[in-house]
């Protein structure tokens, strides 16, 4: 039997699964987790308040307001490209100066402008802040998985890592809740601010968890041995041209770009416009009932995320990383397209909003898995970030082109224009399955190092 062929006999043993998982392994876990969950929290304070925002910083502008579509679609292209730019200018330098220092950086950038956004005075400016917001959250993911995945024994780090993001889902529940008691359309709410500004103020908060991350976790042996060959000039530490020059790597990072290609431009360009589907299905309703559908409606989709991700990391775990992968693919075609296609009522969309959540959600775990176990200490943090952020800038017209999918389809009067085009773009799925293809299995092997 090969050490490999051990390797992947020993993850199927249950009775195996916590040997040697230490409190530090779970602390590790637990600090990585929230930071990546208030990330996410961040993320759904944004969906329930961009359209409540512009609309108050576009009120008088009514050619801008007879066009909110776009101007929502743009402002989320700004955080993506910020996210983009973030995960990769973060992502080499968890390699270079470490994951936790990394992860402490990135926390202060997207909570700090988060709050910030509550005090825009204009669309301009709002799109500005969402875009450093997003330099924050783009940094956040790859430090956080890289260092879970190099902490944490290797039979415990699949588990570990779909965990650290089926945890991200209770991040959007939050801030789905939060949304409850302050409802992004109520105006003077807390004095002179409206509601949504208020929900950006708590988006401050976060910034707390950064005591922990200071005092508790402590750089990996992986990296520091990685770290320590690069200063011998034996190698190179995260190096994109590293990345790029060697065949193995380069062939591992682009099967991972099209992997998160397909499951990014899916959430951000149609998933994500739960809220404005929901708007669709009850036009004509109070805004404070629409609001309310809208909170409840996205905690339950997120509700379903977190399930979609601890099936996949069992899937994953217990079969294989491309089986998961293929009937995660499968499901997000299938469900959102009749979601967008059927939800018509607020009973409806506390059923359905769930199962696309479900489905949408689900690959998000197989990336916090998968990604890692593609690169070698001294390129993961680089080849993470690649992986889940260069995508972004693919992934970042997905808004946009939604929004002007949109008023082109009404231009030539077609039926319920909003939903064709979200039918449309859920082809975007079919390049994920494809990639497949060229995808290592990685199951059961230990982590790559060169």
């Amino acid at each position: 039997m090969t050490p490999i062929q051990a390797a992947a006999q020993d993850n199927l043993k249950k009775e195996d699964l916590f040997e040697g998982v230490t409190v530090y392994h779970w602390l590790v876990v637990l600090i990585a987790s929230c930071g990546w969950l208030f990330d996410c929290m961040d993320q759904r304070l944004f969906v329930l308040a961009r359209e409540s925002a512009l609309k108050e910083l576009l009120q008088d502008d009514a050619a801008a307001l007879a066009q909110l579509k776009q101007y929502i679609g743009a402002a989320t292209t700004w955080m993506i490209l910020g996210w983009a730019t973030g995960g990769i200018i973060f992502g080499m330098l968890s390699d270079k100066i470490g994951r936790v220092k990394t992860m402490v950086a990135t926390l202060l950038i997207y909570s700090g402008f988060t709050g910030l956004s509550g005090f825009a005075q204009s669309w301009v400016d709002f799109a500005v802040y969402r875009f450093l917001v997003g330099l924050g959250v783009g940094g956040m993911f790859g430090a956080a998985t890289t260092l879970v995945a190099e902490s944490v024994p290797g039979r415990f780090r699949s588990v570990a890592l779909g965990s650290l993001q089926a945890l991200s889902a209770t991040g959007n529940i939050i801030g789905s809740l939060i949304s409850l008691q302050i409802q992004p359309g109520a105006q003077n709410l807390w004095g002179t601010y409206s509601g949504w500004r208020v929900l950006f103020f708590v988006g401050i908060l976060p910034a707390l968890l950064v005591i922990p991350m200071i005092f508790i976790l402590r750089e990996p042996e992986a990296w520091k041995a990685a770290k320590a060959a690069g200063a011998a000039g034996k190698k190179s530490v995260g190096s994109p041209v590293a990345l790029f020059r060697e065949p193995r790597w380069r062939k591992n990072a682009l099967v991972g770009l099209f992997l998160g290609l397909s499951g990014m431009f899916g959430l951000w360009g149609i998933g994500f416009f739960s809220p404005e589907l929901i708007s669709t299905a009850l036009v004509g309703a109070p805004q404070k009932t629409i609001d309310t559908v809208r909170a409840y409606g996205t905690a339950l989709q997120d509700a379903g995320a977190f399930l979609g991700m601890m099936v996949f990391t069992y899937v994953a775990s217990r079969y294989s990383r491309r089986v998961a992968f293929l009937g995660g693919f499968i499901l997000c075609l299938i469900t959102t397209a009749f979601v967008f296609y059927n939800l018509r009522s607020a009973a409806q969309a506390y059923w359905m909003l769930p199962m696309m959540g479900f489905a949408q959600l689900a690959v998000f775990a197989g990336y916090s898995i998968y990604f890692p176990e593609l690169f070698p200490a001294r390129l993961r943090g680089t080849g993470v970030g690649f992986c889940y952020n260069t995508v972004r800038y693919l992934a970042a017209p997905a808004p946009w082109l939604m929004g002007r999918l949109s008023t082109l389809l009404k231009e030539q009067n077609v039926e319920e224009p909003f939903r064709v085009a979200a039918v449309i773009m859920c082809s975007i799925f079919l390049v994920g399955m494809v990639a497949l293809i060229w995808a290592p299995e990685t199951k059961g092997k230990p982590l790559p190092e060169d």
